[in-house]
């Protein structure tokens, strides 16, 4: 494991683990600072001092090879592993050249010297300036926040608040320095990969250009000089679009620090201070202590830490709560404080105080205060859509005419799909292709909308879904595999997940790669590789549910995975794979959820939509009478460094995807119709006892062959546990066979009878015999 990734809501927390964490990231910037003047100084052996070429250049060669990167995350790309054994690379070439005594140092001064020190103070100079003013406001606001706290309660109101006010503006001031400080970190970390490789593979070129006898050792580097350009312009060109993500992150959370704040239905942490009573005469003295309440067990651990002795961690404290009330100013002269009951300490009281007015109220609900005041603890982030964009016939032939218009008009154009258009032109277009009435837009001859703004809302409505295309339950499976193993196994593992998309994002996702495909085959005119579409579609196509730092480092392996659905498409759609390997690893998938018992009938689940009967195929483009067939496109390749060693790491099991509430309206496209199919909704039935997780329906996809038939007196066997929610509903095990299973009146539900008694069954969780 790497360095960890600092997330900036624990900027807001600041935990012992979060400075631990800082640590590893300072010291590994300290080590390439170190690094980098010790090159600096061997390259001015190298000019100065001639007559010890040999020596200068054995050490310097020997600087190079005892130095790694370390990056952050639990992988690297392909890109980044090229990058980080360039030193052992270059220190084999400096070798080669030093026993054939051919080599001569010219121009070192201006290709190596002058970026890698320019690096070293324009950018880790910063750090540790940085670093300083991170330290510096540290100690302003923890001292400020003990000396608020330590005021009396009896003091005018008017003093308390103007403290509180002053202490406010000094937590906000730390707050902001924090998340620059870790912005700047990762930000650094991230840039010395090419920051430091480039100058190198400057210096090399200028050797093999002055030497005569180097040259046909110059020959041999060319290859992995070009390779590792493109290594490097990979890695640069996902910085980048991780950067600006990681930016936009940290603004969402600046916004609404407290939506983001670490907590769970399992347990809530943050800072206490605690009092320790000492015998008299000497009173008592408060403490503060990082305090993790489990709520399951009513255990509170607490670990004393002090900021201002170079974070010290001490001895973890754990005590089992009984009640919590609130401690008022009358019994106490501190405020903010709680009295807690100790179960496994009879007759023993523990009071601690929270830092503000908010955290006590936190503390209160986490712990069962009995005045409690259902103080909000956060959400998980979701994007705001201004466009009510869903998978259906209407957005495939959206897609169809924006596909068909896009080869016809501007394969060509470079920069496709990178250069985007005017941004209300672009959701005016989406707005109008996927309204049901006035879509009858003709793209392919039309000059209103040029090809930038095609492509544009074509990414647009793909990020407009309520679910990324390739699904949230499938992401993981999607990012492990690009994280190792080799090319073949990458692309068998690809070939498996795609398959277990549901129909209709498995067709449309062809359809798409078929599609840029064939821009990739024009890269020579539009500048658009296998490598720069997937840093375009990587995010579009692919995303967790959660932002986090962690999750936008794995931007880079979203791009990998889009690369090989590209470069492979042809093999990867044509037919199901005919096995798959297994992965002990894999992901679980959980149960459908089941609706809250608070929800009336009205709100049942919407019947499980059949992905069979969709053709893509056959989505006809609408207004100017011309169809996109899923051959109509040629396949293109165009190789990537990034997707060539791509990697396997396949799912354990070819487990259907589970129900999700953010599964779109669909429409048949066979049918012609326009009527909505109803959404696969979340089963009110939970996880049996077993433990086994429950996937979408085995029972609702039926044989394309077949006629659809509704369910009438017939046997049905449970496949998936169930434990009842009312009293209209059955319970049982797998195996249990149902006897007179009508099609019940609420979609998504069949009635049937079970040892007696008749009731509602989950359609999902059982098939027809």
């Amino acid at each position: 494991m790497g360095l960890h990734p600092l997330e900036f809501s624990e900027c807001y927390l600041d935990s012992p683990s979060f400075r631990e964490k800082i640590k590893a990231h300072e010291a590994e910037l300290d080590k390439t600072n170190r690094f980098i003047k010790e090159l600096y100084k061997d390259g001015k052996n190298l000019i100065n001092a001639t007559k010890q070429l040999g020596m200068a250049q054995r050490k310097f060669a020997q600087c190079l090879g005892e130095f790694q990167f370390e990056y952050i995350g639990d992988a690297k790309t392909d890109d980044e592993k090229c990058i980080d054994e360039s030193m052992q690379e270059f220190s084999s070439f400096l070798k080669n050249l030093e026993d054939q005594r051919e080599l001569m140092m010219r121009n070192i001064t201006e290709t190596l010297m002058k970026p890698l020190e320019k690096f070293r103070k324009d950018h880790l100079g910063t750090v540790r300036a940085e670093r300083k003013r991170y330290e510096k406001e540290t100690e302003k606001y923890y001292s400020s926040l003990e000396k608020l706290l330590n005021m009396s309660a009896k003091k005018k109101e008017p003093q308390l608040q103007e403290a509180d006010i002053q202490v406010e503006t000094m937590k906000l001031h730390f707050q902001e320095e924090s998340l620059d400080y870790v912005c700047k970190l990762q930000e650094i970390q991230e840039r010395k990969k090419f920051e430091c490789v480039e100058p190198m593979l400057a210096f090399f070129q200028t050797v093999f250009t002055f030497y005569h006898q180097g040259f046909e050792l110059a020959k041999d580097f060319d290859h992995y000089k070009r390779e590792l350009q493109i290594n490097i312009q990979n890695t640069r060109s996902r910085f980048e679009g991780a950067r600006s993500e990681v930016y936009e992150l940290m603004k969402r959370i600046r916004e609404a620090p407290q939506e983001y704040r670490q907590t769970s239905p399992i347990s809530c942490e943050g800072y206490l201070y605690v009092q320790e009573k000492r015998p008299p005469p000497f009173g008592s003295s408060w403490v503060k202590r990082y305090s993790t309440f489990v709520k399951e067990q009513k255990i509170l651990h607490m670990v004393t830490f002090d900021h201002r002795s170079g974070g010290k961690i001490g001895e973890t404290e754990s005590v089992t709560l009984k009640s919590c009330l609130r401690k008022t100013t009358d019994m106490l002269d501190r405020r903010f404080c709680l009295e807690l009951d100790i179960t496994d300490r009879p007759g023993t009281v523990l009071t601690v105080q929270a830092m503000s007015e908010d955290d006590h109220k936190f503390w209160m609900q986490a712990m069962g205060g009995k005045e409690a005041t259902g103080y909000y603890l956060g959400t998980t982030y979701s994007k705001e859509r201004g466009i009510d964009a869903q998978l259906n016939d209407v957005g495939l032939s959206f897609m169809a005419k924006s596909i068909s218009a896009i080869e016809t008009r501007g394969i060509n154009d470079q920069g496709l799909y990178r250069v985007v258009g005017v941004s209300s032109k672009v959701q005016k277009l989406v707005s109008l292709m996927i309204d049901e009435e006035s879509n009858e837009v003709d793209l392919s001859t039309s000059e209103d909308w040029d090809v930038k703004t095609v492509t544009s809302a074509l990414k647009l409505y793909l990020r407009s879904l309520p679910e990324p295309l390739m699904t949230y339950g499938l992401y993981k499976e999607f990012i492990s595999l690009a994280k190792g193993g080799s090319p073949e196994s990458r692309i068998q593992a690809v070939h498996c997940l795609v398959h277990k998309l549901p129909e209709r994002n498995r067709q449309v996702l062809g359809l798409l790669m078929k599609h840029l495909a064939n821009v990739a085959a024009h890269s020579k005119q539009n500048l658009m590789t296998v490598a720069n579409l997937g840093v375009v579609f990587g995010p579009t196509l692919m995303r967790p549910q959660e932002d986090t730092v962690a999750a936008i480092m794995d931007l880079k392996f979203q791009n990998i995975v889009v690369e090989i659905l590209i470069e492979h498409n042809e093999k990867i759609f044509a037919d199901a794979p005919e096995s798959c390997p297994l992965s002990p690893a894999g992901p679980v998938f959980s149960a459908p959820t089941r609706q809250s018992k608070k929800l009336g009938r009205q709100n049942r689940p919407l019947a499980v939509y059949n992905p069979q009967a969709l053709d893509i195929q056959n989505v006809s483009v609408v207004g100017d009478g011309s169809g996109l067939a899923a051959d109509e496109t040629s396949m293109g390749s165009n190789e990537s460094v990034s997707s060539q060693s791509s990697s396997a790491s396949a799912s354990a099991s070819e487990m259907p995807a589970e129900k999700s509430d953010h599964v779109p309206l669909s429409t048949s496209l066979s049918s012609g119709s326009n009527s909505r199919a109803p959404i696969a909704g979340a089963s009110r039935c939970t996880t049996g006892a077993s433990g086994e997780s429950q996937p979408a329906s085995t029972s609702a996809a039926s044989d394309e062959e077949k006629p659809e038939e509704s369910v009438t007196s017939r046997k049905a066997k449970a496949v998936y546990p169930c434990e009842a929610e009312h009293d209209s509903e059955l319970s049982f095990q797998v195996g249990a066979i149902f006897n007179a299973v009508t099609q019940s009146r609420e979609p998504g539900w069949l009635e049937g009878e079970l040892e007696g008694k008749r009731g509602l069954i989950p359609e999902n969780y059982v098939e027809m015999l």
